[in-house]
């Protein structure tokens, strides 16, 4: 049994590891947006080069992630952690001396990959290292410490590309991942679930399921040029999603188990996540090049104007989570998205010469109330619709979902709202787009809410609760540090009784 206490010397060394690997994944997810104009610009890069830029480290995030959690497992999770933690500073200095857009992307692919291995290692250390009585306590720290990592990021990003260059937006990454491994390898114990996995690794779902979203998002962002390779890759990335399915229903140790989607209310629940974080992805890819684009402001002033909807989520998550376990998740998952919704539209009286008082702050306080109202219940809720011994492996297919739907909106929605390859570089057709853009945003929002509504009911009295209470990420749900013996290839932990409710965690 994990015997490490939080108030000890090394049960601060531990979280401070796991805070630093984590915070730099959460960080990069908000801070490289704020950065695309400047990116764009210094490379010659067009469109769908940007889009590239956030969307090859999404595929390869998106589509390792469970299969990372796996490796650790086997191979021991503080060596997975701190292989991710050192590839994710290699991938970012790779990223900040590009040449071209060409390496920028590829680099940034091998950036995901190194995310894939830390992002579930650094809650498989805390499970694996702290005492039960600390373990609640010390995820609450873990998740409200990375929060901060997030909401700093707009702003920090853009500090950077107005100061020293955008580059340093991928080079600032290298010192913490440096002083993270070394306490890593000083003061972290090594953890492994105790027994073998059974099986094999289920590379083969991993390698399929990468790869239909890569062809996917390929042929949505190049469909413009109506040529017979994208439409190839298009038909390609379809055949490769089937194959996957068809993998995952005969393979003895899936990595992502079909018969979890027995559960209708897991399998709506994950639906009214795509619906939902598409429209997330969509919006802070393309929010912040509307104020520097359309609107003029720099770097600097974009990134800060984005900081309320991260801070509201870090101040009130976990009010919301605990108004959810008394009302139940169906009025939340119905309210928080048409609130979201409702923000997005406001979203369209931003343009030139929009006040920030007046215009933005509005829009960024209401969509921020959105997303109080409906992340926690969401996670939570994905949670109690599995048996407990499933909650990992079930938090990390829902965060998985989130991620894929955020990249296939950043593919997808610059095509259906008409921007063009050079529309970045076109304020006032930028901010038509952007205006359509939010309109559908919405849209979807409000599909999911009908969804939530239709489906989504209380779940069984003393069903499990998520231990991450305060979460301050804007990008995906959070993971969850517990999940079953692992089924080849999903994130596999041991799963102890629920820790106690923490205040302010």
């Amino acid at each position: 049994m994990p015997d490490v206490r939080l108030a000890s010397p090394q049960g601060t060394w531990i979280l401070l590891t796991t805070v630093l690997g984590s915070s730099m994944v959460l960080l990069d997810s908000t801070v490289v947006n704020v950065a695309l104009p400047r990116i764009g610009r210094d490379l010659d890069a067009d469109l769908a080069d940007l889009q590239w830029t956030v969307n090859a480290y999404m595929v390869t995030l998106a589509g390792l992630i469970l299969l990372g959690g796996a490796l650790g497992d086997r191979f021991g999770r503080r060596k997975v952690f701190v292989v991710g933690v050192l590839w994710f500073a290699s991938a970012s200095l790779l990223c900040g001396v590009a040449p071209n857009a060409g390496v920028l992307i590829a680099a940034r692919a091998l950036q995901g990959i190194g995310g894939a291995l830390l992002t579930p290692g650094s809650l498989a250390l805390i499970q694996a290292s702290f005492h039960p009585d600390d373990r609640g306590r010390a995820v609450g720290l873990w998740s409200g410490f990375g929060g901060i990592g997030a909401a700093v990021g707009p702003f920090l990003g853009g500090w950077l590309v107005d100061g020293p260059g955008w580059r340093w937006v991928f080079l600032i990454n290298v010192p913490p991942a440096v002083l993270c491994a070394l306490i890593a390898f000083r003061h972290v114990p090594e953890s492994d679930s105790g027994e073998k996995a059974p099986g094999r690794f289920d590379v083969l779902g991993a390698v399929l399921g990468a790869l239909a979203l890569a062809l996917v998002t390929y042929a949505l962002i190049e469909a413009g040029d109506g040529s017979l390779v994208v439409a190839a890759a298009g038909v390609a990335g379809l055949v490769a999603a089937v194959a996957f399915v068809l993998v995952e229903k005969h393979r003895p140790h899936p990595m992502m188990p079909l018969d979890i989607f027995a559960s209708r209310q897991f399998t709506a629940v994950n639906v009214v996540t795509l619906c939902v974080y598409a429209a997330f992805g969509g919006f802070f890819f393309l929010a912040a090049l509307q104020l520097q684009v359309a609107v003029g402001w720099s770097a600097l002033a974009a990134g800060t104007a984005l900081l309320p909807t991260t801070a509201l989520m870090l101040l009130l998550s976990a009010r919301s989570g605990e108004l959810a376990d008394r009302i139940g998740p169906r009025v939340p998952l119905t309210v928080g998205p048409l609130l979201c919704a409702a923000g997005m539209l406001l979203m369209t009286r931003v343009g030139p010469g929009a006040s920030y008082l007046t215009d933005v702050l509005p829009a960024l306080l209401v969509l921020g109330l959105g997303m109080v109202t409906l992340v926690a219940p969401l996670t939570a809720t994905v949670l109690a619709a599995v048996d407990t011994t499933r909650a990992g492996l079930a938090s990390g297919v829902n965060n998985a979902a989130a991620r894929a739907a955020g990249l296939v909106a950043v593919a997808a929605l610059p095509l259906l709202v008409g921007m063009g390859p050079e529309a970045y570089r076109e304020p006032a057709a930028f901010d038509e787009a952007f205006g359509r853009a939010m309109v559908l945003c919405a849209a979807v929002l409000v599909a999911g809410s009908v969804i939530a509504f239709a489906t989504v009911r209380r779940p069984a009295p003393g069903c499990r609760r998520p231990e991450c209470h305060t979460h301050g990420s804007v990008a995906v749900p959070p993971l969850e540090p517990e999940t079953e013996r692992g089924a080849g290839g999903g994130v596999s932990r041991e799963t102890p009784p629920p820790a106690p409710r923490q205040p302010g965690t």
